[in-house]
């Protein structure tokens, strides 16, 4: 554990390149990542700065890979503007998957100046046992990471756990459950859990993954594999991924369009009596139509 109580001032961005191609790219994922703090109300910054609210504490949780860096790397930019009254606390969770590189993120964590926690724990050891052999390790470890990241948030006193899933990750989300799950769900940026003392954050949310990959190399963060459990072969977000790389090559946008139409729902028109009053529809009253639905 490290606490440290330098400035988070743009330190993290001091070795950045200058280029407006680059400005370009960190304003732009710094001001979505605002917007979608505000649209989501993951705080509320007025009541916070006039000191009607107490000021939160939020878990980052950091990965090492490209996201979860440019998650931090953005909240820490909107932290040192003064537009994000929150406390962060970056948290690394190791699983004991083989090859793990330990060092790497203490020593990185080490030059930014925000106070993080390496926690250890072996989840590898149970998945690999419990898991049948050819099935992939992913929801297993998904299960046990998420209890013990609320342990952790509940230790350090935070409110919320914040994670760098960002438009891809929603739409491929949306995809699996579409095709495989039978329903219409995605990734939410703003969850409260079920013991209902901690919410799950995602101000990335509306953030193109390409945006990302380009902050990271810019950066230069130190990527650590994501395949370190080699349990990501033949997974269905990959092949969702690879559909969408092909949509987008055919329409290019299309990824965008996607992700408003994730923030334009019309109740009406799906077939859900749970969601719309379809008992309620009577002769006479308010109507609507849709030109593009054809009889």
């Amino acid at each position: 554990m490290a606490d440290t109580t330098a400035p988070l001032a743009p330190s993290l961005f001091a070795d950045a390149p200058s280029s407006v191609s680059f400005k370009k790219l960190r304003k732009r994922l710094v001001r979505g990542a605002l917007k979608a703090i505000d649209d989501f109300q993951m705080v509320d910054r007025r009541a916070v700065d006039a000191g009607e609210k107490p000021r939160p504490k939020w878990l980052v949780c950091l990965s090492g890979g490209k996201d979860s860096y440019g998650l931090l790397a953005v909240l820490m930019d909107l932290q040192w503007q003064g537009a994000l009254p929150v406390d962060l606390v970056a948290c690394n969770l190791d699983q004991g998957q083989p090859g793990f590189p330990k060092h790497v993120l203490p020593d990185w964590l080490d030059t930014t100046g925000v106070k993080y926690r390496i926690e250890t724990e072996d989840t590898y050891s149970i998945v690999t046992e419990k898991v049948e052999a050819g099935r992939t390790y992913c929801s297993m470890c998904s299960r046990l990471r998420r209890g013990i990241l609320y342990r952790i948030a509940r230790e350090e006193g935070c409110e919320a756990i914040v994670l760098g899933h960002h438009r891809d990750d929603a739409l491929e989300t949306f995809m699996m459950n579409f095709i495989h799950g039978g329903r219409l769900a995605a990734m939410p940026p703003k969850l409260l859990n079920d013991d209902g003392d901690c919410f799950v954050l995602r101000p990335l949310i509306t953030a193109a993954e390409d945006d990302l990959a380009k902050l990271a190399e810019a950066m230069d963060f130190p990527i650590i594999p994501c395949n370190l459990c080699g349990s990501q072969d033949g997974l269905q977000r990959v092949a969702m991924k690879q559909m969408l790389d092909e949509w987008e090559r055919k329409k290019p946008g299309v990824r965008q369009v996607m992700a408003h139409a994730l923030a334009t729902v019309r109740p009406s028109h799906l077939h859900d009596p749970r969601v719309f009053d379809f008992a309620g529809l009577e002769i006479g009253g308010t109507g609507e139509d849709d030109p593009n639905v054809p009889f």
